[in-house]
């Protein structure tokens, strides 16, 4: 039987087969945004079965399942490891089309050389092999790292974390660079005022800072950002549904913050205030440590009550939302911009209706001072598939400079995603072959469209985060 993942996959022409193998295919991997558990490194977990590396926690493949008609019993309930890889080896047969058929596929063949089609009559002998392979210390978590050719990691992190689990990963001298990046959104989500209150005194007790004003907060968060950066952390990381951007003076976000310290509840212009000022002072210790940050915004999130109250969050009941973004971002920048305080800034919308907006806002704060500074992020969570990757390079080519672009990313809590940047650099490649070969790009050029490549797949980012 053929192969589906050919060495070829998604590759039409010479010129996009060499860039891919001779160049993209080479190149170490950069993962500056993913939500890997630093604590599954630092022990090298190995894991019980391919159910638990693949279905654990993977809400994209949750949904397909219910989709397909699959009891949440076999998804997150307590159905065996093969019950539950069955039911999975039963939804891809219909999943053409979507990315996970690409992604699952790529991940067996790359991860375990599997190259057989996965479907109820080949689920148990992959099952097995697979369970197999786990067994042998290259399948360890770092193992798996090391087999992707990973280079460095930056994990999504809580100002009260301790990182311990980072230091404990330093300290084990594991060779692929495993750094916090800095995520402050529970020192915004103002909406809940309990919630809100009780994950203050945690931070007052992690900094050892008596949090009874605005600027003590702002203080206690200064502390943790530059532990942060002690720890080597050069990323922050903020998402939003709902783009926050409205006028506050000091004396407001203090008034405001005092209300909600009290218990009280902020009406929404009121709570658009806050989170204005909140933002702005945490884009502003960005600036301060020269970080990068990135903002992820648009996605409507925990839509379905009666999960959401059985399951928690993140577990697949979330969705692409329709807000209007372009006069808040315009206002929020040039608030920074004005007093020089633009960190360099990625950012990621998740309706890709707004793709061409982001592209344009972008090129409305470059100053110069950095190749790229302001980026136009990867399609992001709804859109990482090979129409939304098209789509996000296509916009950022037609209003900014594709060559700058720092490349993809996981956004993901598996150890075997990776294949995510294998997608894309098979995707450019064939994009760039196919401009090159139609005469788009003059064939002197073909030395500068080889550095694209590799600059796209690795060195911008290297170069833009310091790693």
């Amino acid at each position: 039987m053929a192969k589906f993942i050919t060495p070829d996959f998604l590759l039409s022409s010479s010129t996009a087969k060499h860039l891919y193998h001779d160049i993209a295919a080479k190149l170490p991997i950069i993962d500056y945004h993913c939500h890997l558990s630093p604590k599954m490194i630092a022990d090298d977990h190995r894991f019980a079965s391919i159910t638990e590396l693949w279905l654990g926690g993977d809400h994209y493949k949750w949904r397909a399942m219910r989709a397909n008609g699959v009891d949440e019993r076999f998804i997150t309930g307590d159905a065996s490891d093969f019950e539950k890889f069955e039911q999975w080896a039963a939804t891809l047969p219909y999943a053409f089309r979507n990315p996970l058929y690409h992604w699952s596929h790529l991940e067996l063949s790359t991860a375990f050389g599997i190259d057989e089609v996965l479907n109820p009559d080949s689920a148990r002998r992959i099952f097995d092999r697979c369970n197999e392979l786990l067994q042998q210390p290259e399948y360890s978590a770092r193992g798996l790292m090391r087999r992707y050719g990973v280079e460095v990691v930056c994990t999504t992190d809580d100002p009260v974390d301790s990182l311990c689990y980072h230091c404990d990963i330093a300290a084990s001298g594991f060779e692929i660079k495993v750094l916090p990046a800095w995520r402050p959104d529970k020192a915004m989500a103002v909406a809940d005022a309990d919630a809100y209150n009780a994950y203050v005194d945690r931070l007052a007790e992690v900094a050892d800072v008596d949090i009874n004003s605005y600027d003590a907060l702002i203080e206690a968060l200064n502390r943790r950002h530059a532990f942060f950066a002690s720890m080597g952390c050069s990323v922050a990381d903020h998402g939003v549904s709902s783009f926050p951007f409205a006028d506050c003076t000091a004396d407001e976000a203090r008034r405001l913050w005092l209300k909600v310290r009290s218990g009280k509840s902020l009406n929404a212009e009121e709570s658009t205030k806050l989170q204005t000022a909140l933002l702005l002072d945490f884009a502003r210790m960005n600036a301060s440590r020269n970080w990068v940050q990135q903002f992820h915004f648009g996605p409507l999130r925990n839509t379905n009550s009666r999960r959401f109250a059985a399951l928690g969050p993140d577990t697949g009941f979330d969705t692409i939302g329709d807000f209007s973004s372009a006069a808040a971002l315009a206002r929020f920048f040039d608030a920074l911009d004005a007093d020089g305080l633009l960190a360099k800034t990625i950012l990621y919308n998740i309706n890709p209706g707004e793709n061409e907006m982001v592209a344009a806002m972008i090129a409305n704060f470059q100053d110069g001072s950095v190749p790229g500074k302001m980026q136009m992020g990867s399609a992001w969570w709804f859109n990482d598939h090979l129409d939304g990757m098209r789509a996000q390079i296509d916009a950022l080519s037609r209003q900014g400079l594709l060559s700058r672009f720092v490349g993809m990313l996981t956004d993901s809590r598996s150890f075997v995603s990776y294949t995510r940047h294998e997608y894309f650099r098979r995707l450019l490649c064939q994009i760039l072959g196919a401009d090159f070969d139609a005469g788009l790009i003059p064939q002197s050029e073909l030395p500068r469209l080889e550095q694209m490549t590799a600059d796209i797949c690795h060195h911008n980012a290297a170069r833009y985060f310091g790693f």
